[in-house]
C-alpha cells in the first residue's frame, strides 16, 4: 500500500508542480511587463525590475498554491484514468477513500511547505521588495509612504506623522501631535530624522512647541527620546497590505489597533484568512477526486482543467464576496474567513459520498 500512495503522491505532486510552475511564472511575465514603464525612473533599471519581480515569486506561490492544488491534482488523477491505472487499482481491491488518503497525504505536505513559505520568506521578500523598489525610484534614498501626507498613527493621545523611511533604517521629517484630556493640542513636536534603539525614539534636530493657556514655548534642542507603542516594525507593517503579511505580523498589528481603538476588521478578516489556508487547500484537492472518478474515460485532461478553473473561478467569486460582505456588514471575520471554504467542504463531502 505504501508504494501505491507513494505513486498517486508522485503523480499529484507532478501535477502540481506542472500548474504552480506555469502560473506563477504567468504571474511573474505579467508583473515584468507592469515594471516595464517605470524601467528607467532614477536608478530603476532592466536588472531591478527583474530582482523586484522575482522577489515576488515567494509570496505567488502563496497566494497560487491553493489552486495549483486543484488544478494539479485533476492532470494528476487525470492521467491515471486515462491510463486505466486507476481502473486497474479499483479492480485489484483499492477503494476511493484509500485513492483520496493518499492524495491527501501529499497535499498536507505541499500545503506546510506552502505555509512555511507564507509565514517566513514570503512576508520579508515581499516587504524588501516595496522597499528596495521605492528607494530606486526615488531621486534619494528614502522610501516616501505618501507623497501628500505621508505615514500617520496613533499611540494613546499621540499623533504621529513621518514623511519616509531612509535607507540605513532610520525615518526622517517626523511630526508628533500630543493632545490632552480634552482633545486639544498640547505639544507638537518635529524631527528632521529619528532612530528606534532600545525600544525608544532617539529624535534628533528637534523643534519642541508646548502650548499652555498663557503662552506658546518654543524649545530647540539636538536631540531628544520618546517613548511610544508604536516602532519601526509597525511602521513597516502599516505600508504593506495585509494579505501579505505573516500571522505574527498581523497579530502584533490588530493588537496595536484595538491598544488605539481603531478599526481592525480588514486586519482580523486577512489574519483568519491566513488561519483557514490549510482547510482551502485540503478541499481544493478533494474536489478533484469527485470529478475525476464521475467523469468518463472518454474526458480529456483539457477538459478536466478546464473544469477546475471554473470551479477555483467559483471559490474565488465567493470568497470575494462573503469578504466583501462581511466588512460592509461587520460580520464576524472567523465566519468571513472560513464561511466558504466549509462550504466547498460540504459540497465536496457530498460529490465523494456519491462516487464512493
Amino acid at each position: 500500500m505504501k508504494k501505491i500512495d507513494r505513486y498517486i503522491g508522485q503523480n499529484v505532486l507532478g501535477g502540481v508542480f506542472l500548474v504552480l510552475t506555469t502560473l506563477v511564472g504567468l504571474f511573474a511575465f505579467f508583473s515584468f511587463i507592469e515594471e516595464v514603464d517605470d524601467i528607467g525612473k532614477h536608478n530603476y533599471g532592466l536588472w531591478q525590475a527583474v530582482e523586484y519581480v522575482l522577489l515576488e515569486i515567494p509570496q505567488n506561490v502563496y497566494d497560487l498554491f491553493p489552486t495549483a492544488s486543484l488544478l494539479g491534482s485533476l492532470i494528476g488523477l487525470g492521467l491515471l484514468v486515462n491510463n486505466n491505472e486507476l481502473t486497474v487499482l479499483r479492480a485489484a481491491g483499492v477503494s476511493i477513500g484509500r485513492i483520496a488518503l493518499a492524495v491527501l497525504k501529499m497535499s498536507l505536505i505541499l500545503t506546510f511547505i506552502s505555509m512555511l513559505i507564507g509565514e517566513t520568506l514570503a512576508p520579508r521578500s515581499d516587504q524588501y521588495a516595496e522597499k528596495f523598489r521605492a528607494i530606486a525610484q526615488s531621486e534619494q534614498q528614502r522610501m516616501a509612504f505618501d507623497r501628500r501626507y505621508g505615514f500617520w498613527a496613533r499611540d494613546g493621545n499621540h499623533f504621529i506623522n513621518i514623511r519616509s523611511i531612509l535607507s540605513n533604517g532610520g525615518f526622517e521629517a517626523i511630526s508628533l501631535y500630543k493632545l490632552d484630556k480634552t482633545q486639544r493640542l498640547q505639544t507638537f513636536i518635529f524631527a528632521k530624522t529619528a532612530y528606534y534603539w532600545d525600544n525608544q525614539w532617539l529624535l534628533e534636530d528637534v523643534e519642541k512647541t508646548t502650548i499652555s493657556n498663557t503662552e506658546v514655548k518654543r524649545e530647540f534642542l539636538k536631540n531628544m527620546t520618546w517613548k511610544a507603542v508604536l516602532n519601526p516594525d509597525l511602521v513597516k507593517i502599516v505600508d504593506i497590505r495585509p494579505e501579505n503579511l505573516s500571522s505574527l505580523g498581523l497579530y502584533k498589528y490588530i493588537q496595536y489597533l484595538k491598544d488605539n481603538n481603531r478599526r481592525s476588521a480588514e486586519q482580523e478578516l486577512a489574519f483568519w484568512k491566513r488561519l483557514s489556508y490549510p482547510l482551502v487547500s485540503t478541499v481544493m484537492v478533494l474536489l478533484a477526486i469527485p470529478f475525476v472518478f464521475g467523469s468518463s474515460r472518454s474526458v480529456t485532461i483539457g477538459q478536466r482543467i478546464l473544469v477546475g478553473a471554473l470551479w477555483g473561478i467559483g471559490f474565488f467569486m465567493l470568497n470575494q464576496i462573503v469578504t466583501n460582505f462581511g466588512l460592509v456588514y461587520n460580520i464576524s471575520p472567523i465566519l468571513s474567513a472560513f464561511l466558504p471554504p466549509l462550504l466547498f467542504m460540504g459540497f465536496t463531502l457530498f460529490l465523494l459520498k456519491r462516487v464512493v
